[in-house]
């Protein structure tokens, strides 16, 4: 499949955001944030997801 830049920065940004709840989470498993963390990771997967949908739908060169 063969994707354009934009959709590579999109994909990029949020799986940057998402490793970064994830390390949070894992420095604090027993601690609320840690937990809030781990939420709100799964979260950003869904709107990455929603996010690199839209733009597969919209985009000339990706679609």
């Amino acid at each position: 499949m063969k994707t354009c830049h934009r959709f590579t920065r999109i994909k990029s940004d949020h799986e940057r955001d998402i490793q970064g709840l994830l390390n949070h989470a894992a420095l604090h498993p027993n601690r609320v944030s840690g937990k809030v963390s781990a939420k709100q990771a799964i979260g950003a997967k869904y709107a990455m997801a929603r996010a690199l949908s839209r733009h597969f739908e919209r985009c000339r060169e990706c679609g």
